[in-house]
């Protein structure tokens, strides 16, 4: 049976965005340093289209995270955007080609058509997050969905109990402020079983079961 698997970079105070988050900057202000780690890998750049790139020991973690997922599972926000999706609706972060190449499915309040760019196509959920991974394990087959985030769908899956792996890509940077993942769980029944620990060049990766 496809397992949720949750992963997604830290910053060392527990932030996953800077504050202001925008179109133009919308990991917010210092919030793309968190994923320095992995664009100057050549296992980041090569599915988006750019030459060159180096490999460490983060290489087998970046090409582990997709290689085992055959759906995905991500908020609103993460897609980009938020309210009504009005009659020229936006795209996402990503542009005409994301590098997904699976199915995604969004988690929204906002009714909104199948969108199919280049080999990903977005379906968007709005009968809450169990519907939304009903329909990505179905999706998957015999592989894995992965959860993206943003924060607030992580939060809502691990209240639920309904993630199975979670891996933090701990970054050894202090944001200050931003949006954090691990607010919001206060009485909420989990736990963490370590089960690997990578160090790698300006990051460590960090895998629990979750119990």
């Amino acid at each position: 049976m496809a397992k949720l698997a949750f992963n997604i970079s830290m910053s060392l105070d527990g932030f996953i965005a800077g504050p202001d988050p925008s179109e133009a900057d919308p990991l917010g202000k210092g919030g793309e340093q968190l994923h320095e780690w992995a664009f100057g890998l050549k296992a980041w750049r090569e599915p988006h289209g750019r030459d060159g790139g180096e490999e460490n020991e983060s290489t087998p973690v970046f090409e582990e995270l997709w290689g085992n997922a055959g759906a995905s599972v991500m908020g609103r926000n993460m897609f980009g955007g938020d309210g009504p999706w009005g009659d020229d609706p936006w795209n996402g972060w990503w542009g005409d080609d994301p590098p997904f190449e699976m199915p995604v499915f969004v988690i929204t309040h906002h009714e909104r058509e199948p969108l199919v760019l280049a080999d990903t196509t977005f379906t968007f959920v709005t009968d809450g997050i169990q519907s939304a991974l009903d329909q990505a394990k179905d999706a998957a087959g015999d592989k894995d969905v992965a959860l993206g985030g943003g924060a607030d769908v992580a939060q809502q899956y691990l209240a639920a109990g309904l993630i199975d792996t979670m891996q933090i890509h701990l970054v050894p940077v202090l944001l200050g402020r931003g949006t954090r993942l691990f607010d919001n769980l206060s009485g909420t029944d989990f736990g963490l079983e370590e089960t690997r620990v990578i160090e790698a060049p300006g990051v460590t990766h960090l895998s629990f079961r979750v119990r």
